[in-house]
């Protein structure tokens, strides 16, 4: 039996042309304010219910009513919760994603105002030499060879955190594997991948607070510049000061 062109399979490249030929042909109109489509299905709910019950010439008409599969039901509800969501910026603010890598979740989208203040300091958060943050640390401590020896080195939370400062630039190693030790609060843009790395690059300013290992509320809510986030082995990182560039190369160099 032959098969028309017509009935052929379309190739996934072509059929996705296709799509977005249609698509941009459509004529769309606005989406319509929440309120307005939670009263039109509630009118077509009703009407449904009203003609159940009708009678037409004197008998009831037999009908069958039709009722969704659960499947086809969430989808609808999802489809629905999409429109309301999607209509206003609240409702496109409130669509949080979480990104947990080497010890940090990241929240993008939804982020409230950046947190103003002091911070207060890490828990237990002391200023120590190097040779002593190795020595304590519950990690082996790296110094990026492109910034050589830190301007200041601190301890925090029993070795938990070593923080190491240059001018300009802060560098926190933690240990990656266990659980959350920083929170993070973005907006938009999601962050960008650094394949080089295997690590995320954060833009913008946002929200940073610590997750202390005894458990209760995260401490020290403070703004974040731009942040590169990796892991060096068991070791998680996040570079905080220099551009995008700078962090890669710092970063490279940790041996």
């Amino acid at each position: 039996m032959s098969t028309s062109d017509d009935d052929a399979p379309i190739p996934p490249e072509d059929l996705e042309a296709r799509l977005r030929a249609l698509g941009a042909g459509l004529a769309v109109p606005p989406a319509p304010p929440p309120a307005d489509v939670a009263r039109a299905v509630r009118a077509r709910l009703e009407d449904g219910r009203a003609q159940d019950g009708r009678a037409q010439d004197g008998r009831v008409q037999e009908h069958r009513t039709w009722r969704p599969s659960p499947r086809v039901a969430a989808a609808a509800v999802a489809v629905l919760m999409a429109v309301l969501l999607g209509a206003t910026p609240q409702g496109r603010a409130a669509v949080v994603s979480v990104l947990r890598f080497a010890g940090v979740e990241i929240h993008v989208g939804g982020a409230g105002p950046l947190p103003t203040g002091v911070p207060s300091p890490l828990p237990g958060e002391r200023r120590v030499t190097l040779e002593e943050a190795r020595r304590t640390a519950r990690f082996p401590v790296a110094v990026p060879s492109a910034l050589g020896e830190p301007a200041d080195v601190r301890l925090a939370d029993g070795g938990r955190v070593v923080t190491l400062l240059w001018p300009g630039v802060r560098l926190d190693e933690f240990d990656g594997t266990l659980g959350v030790v920083w929170r993070k609060e973005l907006g938009e843009p999601f962050p960008e991948q650094v394949s080089a790395l295997g690590g995320w690059w954060i833009q913008q300013p946002h929200g940073v607070s610590y997750v202390p290992s005894g458990g209760g509320a995260p401490r020290e809510e403070r703004v974040a510049g731009p942040t590169l986030i990796w892991q060096h082995r068991l070791v998680g990182l996040r570079l905080e000061g220099p551009d995008r560039a700078e962090a890669v190369r710092i970063a490279s160099s940790v041996r």
